[in-house]
């Protein structure tokens, strides 16, 4: 597949927690492996991204928060393109499949106390959480978080159908992975599921790494939600682009490398994030999606932008070029600034 031509609006990525073996989660994340994982996304092409925290203790959660705000005193650039960051759980459902490979013993009910403490520690930089709306206390949490300016997206989650729609109307605006961080088998209807494709106050984010859904499955996804209600994101773990084999990581403990990239927690088929990167998904997705390839790049470019907002992405860009079978970033520039390539 060929790549698109010219200059095109740089990737935003609403979903990373780690890239080229820099592990967002690890227990001693410092700033500067923050600004390593920033230069790393800059040179595939995303010039604005949020760093993804997943469940865990609240003092390594607040730690890693710290990290990230001081990461983006390291100059303008950086704190340009690290444009917040997402909280991907503790408040999410203990259910096998649903929680993924979140670990159970962190998952807690929803807190508005732990949510402005976060806020404080992060500087004011979270900008996503993703909740379980079924969870108790989910309502008031999540009316509290949009009061707080926090966007809440619905995820690893095992809701009934009126949960979505109760979530939405508290003001939850997004859906995590839809498709994915929930039961292996759901009820044919109702079920979660349909409920986040009809309700036309979420935004839905998807893994398009050609492992996490298939392709007839998104591409009835998206044609349900449109293309403007739809966001591509990596979820890329650290291990996107090691070799096959089994790795011991800080999410999910050990992770299996399989030989066509999909990550899973050893010995299941259960996946651990995404091998891939954005520009790799949006190459996979116009490949197998009858999308054309400008809708596709917004989905993972200015519609993201347009969520984040508050900041002037024009001189954010990145050309494109073909590197045998795969797509590779020859220039990206952050605030009409070149950061990679030429």
């Amino acid at each position: 597949m060929t790549p698109p031509s010219g200059r095109l609006p740089g990737l935003v990525d609403l979903q990373v927690n780690g890239f080229s073996g820099i592990d967002l989660n690890r227990d001693d994340l410092a700033a500067d492996d923050v600004v390593a994982l920033t230069r790393e996304l800059w040179a595939a092409g995303v010039t604005r991204y949020l760093p993804t925290l997943i469940t865990g203790s609240e003092a390594r959660l607040t730690a890693a928060m710290r990290a990230v705000a001081a990461a983006r005193r390291a100059g303008p650039l950086i704190a340009h393109s690290i444009a917040g960051i997402h909280v991907e759980g503790p408040h999410i459902s203990a259910a096998d499949g649903a929680r993924g490979a979140h670990d159970p013993a962190w998952i807690r009910p929803p807190d508005t106390a732990e949510l402005d403490r976060w806020i404080a520690a992060s500087e004011g930089l979270v900008r996503i959480v993703t909740v379980a709306p079924e969870t108790d206390g989910a309502a008031a949490y999540i009316a509290h978080a949009v009061r707080r300016g926090v966007t809440v997206s619905l995820g690893h989650a095992a809701p009934g159908a009126a949960d979505i729609r109760a979530a939405a109307g508290h003001g939850a605006t997004l859906s995590t992975h839809l498709g994915n961080g929930c039961a292996p088998a759901v009820p044919r209807h109702p079920n979660h599921l349909w409920a986040q494709l009809a309700e036309d106050r979420l935004t839905a984010m998807f893994i398009a790494d050609g492992h996490h859904l298939p392709a007839d499955t998104l591409t009835a996804m998206i044609r349900a939600k449109t293309p403007a209600r739809s966001v591509l994101v990596s979820d890329a773990a650290p291990l996107a682009g090691s070799p096959p084999g089994t790795y011991a990581t800080s999410v999910g403990g050990r992770v299996t490398v399989e030989p066509g990239g999909a990550l899973r927690l050893a010995g299941t088929s259960l996946l651990a994030g995404s091998g891939a990167s954005l520009l790799d998904c949006v190459r996979w997705a116009a490949g197998q999606l009858p999308f054309d390839r400008a809708a596709l790049w917004a989905m993972a470019s200015t519609t993201p932008a347009r969520l984040l907002g508050g900041h002037d992405a024009s001189g954010d860009s990145v050309v494109v070029e073909a590197d045998g079978d795969a797509w590779a970033a020859a220039r990206t520039e952050v605030t009409g600034t070149v950061v990679h390539g030429r």
